[in-house]
Parts: C-alpha cells; sequence; structure tokens
C-alpha cells in the first residue's frame, strides 16, 4: 500500500522533524519505506531519513507492507502535509535576516565576522571551552577479542542513550531544548550509525576509530548536501560520536557548570549536548567557530534569548586568550578586547536595551483602559500548556486565541474527550479569573491531523476546512464541544469558530452544543455554559457581520487569513508576498466595518491576529471599538505601554 503528498513541513525533514516522523514510523508494526524520486530508505531511520533531503514542496511517497499499513500510511502522510511539523518555538521568534553564512575577517584587526546566529549585544569576559580531541586509536583487535569488544560498543551506546533519558526526565531542562536532546539521543541509537561501528568492529578495528570513522562518515554525507537545516546535522552527529567516544574510553567531557555570570562562552565547536545543559542564565553570549544559523547551537540560543555569533572559522583561535569579547548578534560583528570606543558604544546600547526591558516591566500588572476607562484586555496567543509559564510573566489578560489543532495533531489518535477536558480546565485554571478564548478546531488541508481524511484539493484555503469540516464531522466536533463545556464549570471559557462564512453555522453549532448540553445532563456530569464567538476571517463574515452580531458574544479578527482572503493572496507565497499588507485600504476598510457591526451590536470586539500587536495599528484598533488584542507573549508589554500612551494624550 502506498500513497504520494507534496511535504508542507515547514524547511523539510531537518533533524527534530525527522525525529517526529520516525518516531511515529516506530509506533507501527507494518515494514514503513519513504521514496524520493529514484531513492528509497527505512522509514524508521532518523539518519537515513535526514539523508535523503526532504524538501518543503518536494513530492515523496509512503509505502507501507503489514497488517496496519493502512492506518500508518494515514498518520505519515498527515505529518507529511503539515506545516507546523517543523517550526519550533525558537525559529519563530527570529524575524530579522540572517548575515551571510561564510564567516570572513573585517579589515579591522580587532573585529572578526561571523554567522548572526542569535540577535543581541553583549560583553563581558571570554570563557574559553576547548575540550581536547578525541583522536582514532587506530588499533588492531584479534579476532578472539572481537566478541568483547563489539560489548563494550553496545554498552557504550546504551550508557550515552540513558545520559539523554535522564536529561529529558529532570524538570529543569527547558520544553525548548527537549525536543533537541530527544534528536540526539534517536541519532546515537540509528541503525547506520550503530551498525557502522558494528561492522567495522567486526572488521578487527578498535571502538573508538569505528566510531570516529562512522560518525565522520554520515557527518560528511550531511555536510555534502544542498541544505543548511541538514548540514547543520553534520555538527550533531559529530557531537553524538564524541560522547560514544568518552563513553568507550570511561571519561567525562569538560563541562560548563563552572563558567562564571556574564560570560562569553568561547569554543571551537559546542555540541547542543553540551550547551542544553549548562546553565544557560550565567552565559552573556556565545561565540564558536563552528555552526550556523540552523544548527542547534543557535537554536538554544534564540530560545534563551542569548546573543551568539557563530561560523568563525579558525579566526576563533585568535580569541583563545582574549580578556573581553564584545559581540553583536544581529549583525555577526565580535571584538576582542576593544578599545575604550567600541566599548562606550557597547555599553552604551546594551544599557538602553535593558532600560527599555526594565521600562516595559512595570507594564507586566498594568491594565490598561481607554480614555473613557474601558479596560482594553491585552490577552495572548498560545497553541500548548507549555506557552503557559511565557504568557504569565508577559501579563497576559487571559487567552485570546488558543489553538487546538497543536492539541490534535501531536497524537496519532484523535484525542479523547477527557484529555481535551483536562487541557481546557488547565488553561482556564492558569488565567482565572480572566477569560480564555477557545478557538474550535481549525484544520484543513493544508494541515491534516491522523483520524480525519481530508480530500485532495487544488486550494485547501478555500476548501474542507475550520466549521466547515467540523460540521460535517460531529463525530470529531461533539467530543470537542463536550470538553468545553465540561471545564467552563472550571473558569472562564469562551469558544470561538473559525472560517465561518454564514450565519447558518452558528446555528448549527448552537444546535450540536445543545445536544451536548443534554446528554451531559442525562450522564450526570458537572458543565457550564460558555460564550459563543466568531473569528472574522472571510470576507464574507464581515460582509453579513451585523447578522452574525446579533447571534453570537463576541468578534475577535483574525487579520493573518482576512488579510490573505480580502487580496486574493496566499499567505505563504513569497511571490506575491507584498499584497499580504494589513495595512492595505480594503483590509482596514473590512477591520473597520467589522469593528463597527460589534460595537452597534453591544458586543466585544477583539482581533488575534499579527498585526494585534503592532504599536503603529494599535491607536486606529483602538478608536474603532476594539477593547481587546490577542498577540504573541513577546508583545504584550509593549502594546499595553502604546494603550497607556494613547489614553494619555487624548
Amino acid at each position: 500500500m502506498e500513497r504520494s503528498t507534496i511535504v508542507r513541513v515547514h524547511d523539510g525533514l531537518h533533524a527534530r522533524p525527522a525525529t517526529r516522523f520516525v518516531n511515529l514510523a516506530k509506533g507501527f508494526e507494518c515494514d514503513i519505506e519513504l521514496v524520493k524520486a529514484d531513492k528509497s530508505i527505512n522509514a524508521k531511520s532518523s539518519v537515513k531519513l535526514m539523508l535523503l533531503g526532504v524538501k518543503e514542496h518536494e513530492e515523496v511517497t509512503v509505502r507501507a507492507t503489514g497488517a496496519d499499513a493502512a492506518e500508518a500510511i494515514e498518520a505519515l502522510i498527515g505529518f507529511l502535509e503539515n506545516p507546523l511539523s517543523g517550526a519550533s518555538e525558537a525559529q519563530t521568534k527570529s524575524s530579522k535576516p540572517i548575515a551571510s553564512t561564510t564567516a570572513e575577517k573585517s579589515a579591522t584587526s580587532s573585529q572578526l565576522r561571523g554567522v548572526a546566529a542569535s540577535e543581541g549585544l553583549a560583553m563581558g569576559p571570554a570563557f574559553g571551552f576547548f575540550p581536547p580531541v578525541i583522536d582514532e586509536q587506530n588499533l588492531a583487535i584479534p579476532p578472539d577479542a572481537i566478541p568483547a569488544e563489539l560489548a563494550r560498543l553496545r554498552q557504550a551506546f546504551v550508557i550515552v542513550q540513558d545520559r539523554m533519558s535522564a536529561s529529558l526526565e529532570t524538570t529543569d531542562l527547558a520544553t525548548s531544548d527537549r525536543g533537541i536532546i530527544a534528536a540526539l539521543k534517536d541519532i546515537a541509537g540509528d541503525d547506520d550509525l550503530v551498525e557502522g561501528a558494528m561492522k567495522l568492529v567486526e572488521g578487527g578495528m578498535d571502538a573508538v576509530s569505528a566510531v570516529i570513522g562512522t560518525t565522520s562518515r554520515i557527518a560528511s554525507e550531511f555536510a555534502s548536501l544542498d541544505d543548511p537545516y541538514l548540514n547543520a546535522r553534520a555538527d550533531d552527529m559529530n557531537a553524538v560520536g564524541r560522547q560514544i567516544c568518552l563513553a568507550l574510553l570511561g571519561q567525562n567531557d569538560v563541562n560548563l557548570d563552572a563558567i562564571p555570570n556574564g560570560s562569553i562562552l568561547v569554543a571551537d565547536d559546542i555540541g547542543a549536548w553540551d550547551l542544553a545543559r549548562a546553565p544557560l542564565k550565567n552565559i552573556a553570549g556565545i561565540v564558536c567557530g563552528r555552526g550556523g544559523a540552523t544548527s542547534h547551537v543557535a537554536i538554544i540560543a534564540r530560545a534563551h534569548g542569548v546573543p551568539a555569533v557563530l561560523g568563525l572559522g579558525q579566526d576563533v583561535q585568535r580569541l583563545k586568550n582574549t580578556g573581553i569579547i564584545a559581540l553583536d548578534g544581529h549583525n555577526g560583528e565580535i571584538f576582542d578586547d576593544p578599545d575604550q570606543e567600541i566599548t562606550t558604544r557597547f555599553q552604551k546600547k546594551i544599557a538602553e536595551a535593558a532600560a527599555e526591558s526594565q521600562a516595559l516591566s512595570v507594564f507586566k500588572d498594568f491594565v490598561p483602559k481607554r480614555a473613557d476607562g474601558t479596560v482594553i484586555e491585552i490577552a495572548a496567543n498560545i497553541g500548548s500548556l507549555e506557552e503557559i509559564e511565557a504568557a504569565q510573566e508577559a501579563g497576559a489578560m487571559g487567552v485570546g486565541l488558543f489553538r487546538t489543532e497543536l492539541l490534535f495533531m501531536r497524537h496519532i489518535h484523535l484525542p479523547s474527550e477527557d484529555f481535551q477536558t483536562e487541557t481546557y480546565t488547565a488553561l482556564a485554571t492558569a488565567f482565572a479569573p480572566y477569560p480564555v478564548i477557545v478557538r474550535t478546531l481549525d484544520i484543513g488541508g493544508d494541515k491534516a491531523i491522523a483520524g480525519i481524511e481530508f480530500p485532495d484539493e487544488d486550494n485547501p484555503f478555500l476548501g474542507w476546512r475550520g466549521i466547515r469540516m467540523c460540521l460535517d464531522r460531529p463525530d470529531v466536533f461533539k467530543p470537542q464541544l463536550r470538553a468545553l463545556l465540561r471545564a467552563a464549570a472550571k473558569g472562564n471559557i469562551k469558544v470561538m469558530l473559525p472560517m465561518v462564512s454564514s450565519v447558518e453555522e452558528v446555528f448549527a453549532t448552537r444546535a450540536l452544543i445543545e445536544e451536548c448540553v443534554s446528554e451531559l445532563k442525562v450522564e450526570g456530569r458537572e458543565y457550564a455554559p460558555f460564550d459563543l464567538g466568531v473569528m472574522i476571517e472571510t470576507p464574507a463574515a464581515v460582509l453579513i457581520a451585523p447578522a452574525l452580531a446579533r447571534e453570537v458574544a463576541f468578534f475577535s479578527i483574525g487579520t493573518n487569513d482576512l488579510t490573505q482572503y480580502v487580496m486574493a493572496a496566499d499567505r505563504l507565497n513569497p511571490t506575491v508576498a507584498k499584497l499580504n499588507d494589513v495595512t492595505h485600504p480594503a483590509v482596514m476598510a473590512a477591520i473597520e466595518m467589522t469593528a463597527l457591526a460589534g460595537v452597534q451590536a453591544g458586543i466585544m470586539v477583539g482581533m488575534c491576529g499579527e498585526a494585534a500587536g503592532r504599536p503603529d495599528l494599535i491607536p486606529a484598533f483602538i478608536q474603532m471599538g476594539l477593547t481587546e488584542l490577542s498577540m504573541s507573549p513577546a508583545s504584550i508589554q509593549r502594546a499595553k505601554k502604546c494603550v497607556s500612551d494613547l489614553s494619555q494624550s487624548t
């Protein structure tokens, strides 16, 4: 049994999505192959999968043989067609362009230039991290000693995987780092690596040399691929190989536990395994000879807000004996032992950035209001319980958009009603008494999930998605509505319907809600009613906004999709990116029409698209009558300040 599809995973099957794909494949008993062009590989091998070099928008075929082949193909195809399978919080945080990946020395002798991997400024004492290189031992193992050498090698693989498993079980490991450690653990147990090293030992090579030889071979294959994400996996392979060699030698690697607070970490190469376990709060910046903007070191640095410049090559050796380092993680610049002029400039910029952050921090608990005293709720857009802490730390006044599709996409099977109830209850409890607006399942052909088979559509953005799909699949929709009713008994839950284009869709949803209420009453389960609203993102919804406003409790304007639909320009298509401008008069007119309809009907009008966090647009939205703005946690304090400044100026 086989099925072909176009890969929509963001940036293709690089390390972490490849690991997720393989783990998903391993959950099935059948034999599974992934075919690209004329190459076919075992879909249960991470290394072979990454070496296949599957990129976004390429066509592949999933082939399965066995009892559960149909279920396997459905789940794996759903994964491949989901753009968020390859997304990560760290990748989406950085919106500024990355500098050239070629390290080059500038004209100034005290200045070096590398890869701008994590933005920000830092200056502090250099802390050198240059662990000794492990060389091949080149020992000839006699035939009678080969079984013992093989056993020693197997044990080393187990030790490394156990160490990584132990790290994953600790509570102090950041969520964003867990995926990276899990990917490294998967590499450490990959058949290509294990079997390759075993064969070399069986041929009489010592275990250390066998591991170095095998990891070097696989790393070279990654480095030769025409894809920056896959190139970066060469560093991961070498890092894993080093850990296996250390286990064989009975040695522990040099660690970063002793790095003083405020130091600039300098290294020729840093393994993601080492950096993820380091006291990152002590590290002011990172400078590395190897690595690029897509390396796991860069991803970890961005996730933790640590400025980093990588890819200096041999120039990093100049920094071994440096006292002070100043680095610019946006421009990729390094200054070793900076003179007074450079020191003063960096001190000024760092102080300005710290002052801005400190100034905004006073708005964490601030309640912004219009000049007439109306509270403007500044809420957070989140998609998982792991994001609650960041939203709370930013001072979110509840959740303006909880994307339930991420909850569904994490599972091989549709999440149960009880599991959904627990999730929504935890969310409501965390933000009480503020409201939590939960968007019902917004899934279509562009981001499929296991358990729902979507038809092939030429344009899935205009197809069977959102409320259209849910109303056609009450077996999927009703468990979610029941879970939301049950969670509403524990907190301030509001429910929002996506992709609405007719009043009849609201009527049909209310009928299902009434069915759910009747069922819960008969079952004796605790529940509570919730406010029902709609997400305004289709031109049809804008044009019938007055009629919709009479039937719902609130509007939330989704500017991302509304813009692409009003402008008839796919927001994922770079060739028409300039048309996806929320400030276009047509889009702003649609927002104003929606706001007017909501205000006249006396319902709340909010916004949950990216435009909600733009300080240049917030005054216009407030003037239109919006009283709720929902955005990424990083934008919340600045938005609160903007509303505060607006009320003081009127």
